[in-house]
């Protein structure tokens, strides 16, 4: 159900204001996030560890008809790996224990706007994010001899798109997710659909070309694709263009999601 209020979604109207509040706010989180040794573990070694993993699988594979080493694979899923999973595991939990503690509901009745207390409970698990995939960006061209990024801002692209659309599903799923507990079960399938589906693991060219097609249509296909063009090339002038607006329309559906199931008032 829709919150009785009408959702206040327009920005702030003193921008200087609207960063120091969602600035207050991620300072927060982070120091929950901080303490908590379970969102460690899935912010910090967790992601390491599905990228050794991915790395171990990969060897069984001829990754010839996809146009890739085991390196560039491991590295350019990976980036993925980590958005997916420090992103997407720790906010939704995250959301799901402040609106059952009803301090979504409280923030809501001062002047912070519903964007804001989004976006500032979703900044800490987002900058670790992208500082994580920034470092194995980096490690993994020294270490696994892999070149450098052939177009970093298709690249960077690529990591925006994703974080964008992992919040948004973040939220999404928070909102239908009752308890704390029941977010382990609720955020399992996405999870994995991505990260089979998505060419986070398996790289969708060694598909059959029918559920190669099937795959692009999933969150974070479009995302991954431009993460791996803008690393180590691969794709046309149309084949870039169809994989942003994939990513976009995943933006957009995002949004309108978001503002259709998210709820701000305990389900308890």
């Amino acid at each position: 159900m829709r919150s009785e209020r009408t959702e206040r979604l327009a920005p702030s109207a003193a921008g200087g204001a609207s960063v120091r509040r969602m600035r207050s706010l991620a300072r927060a989180e982070l120091t929950l996030l901080l303490r908590s040794r379970t969102a460690l573990w899935v912010a910090l070694l967790m992601p390491l560890l599905m990228v050794l993993a991915t790395y171990s699988a990969l060897e069984e594979l001829d990754l010839s008809e996809a146009g890739l080493t085991q390196g560039e694979a491991v590295l350019t899923g990976g980036v993925g790996m980590v958005l997916l999973v420090v992103i997407y595991l720790n906010l939704v939990p995250a959301l799901v224990t402040r609106r059952e503690e009803r301090v979504l509901k409280r923030l809501r009745t001062g002047e912070i706007a519903d964007r804001e207390i989004l976006m500032g409970a979703a900044l800490p698990t987002v900058t670790v994010a992208v500082a994580q995939s920034l470092v194995l960006v980096v490690a993994g061209t020294v270490l696994l001899d892999v070149s450098a990024p052939g177009s970093p801002a298709l690249l960077l692209a690529g990591i925006g798109l994703a974080v964008v659309t992992l919040v948004l599903l973040a939220v999404v799923t928070a909102g239908l997710t009752r308890t704390v507990d029941s977010a382990q079960i609720t955020t399992t399938p996405l999870l994995l659909v991505c990260a089979v589906g998505c060419g986070i693991f398996i790289p969708l060219e060694i598909f059959p070309e029918s559920v190669t097609w099937a795959c692009r249509m999933l969150p974070l296909t479009g995302s991954v694709e431009l993460i791996r063009h803008g690393w180590i090339g691969g794709l046309d002038g149309v084949e870039i263009a169809r994989a942003g607006l994939f990513a976009l329309a995943w933006v957009v559906i995002g949004v309108f999601a978001v503002r259709r199931w998210f709820r701000w008032d305990p389900r308890q």
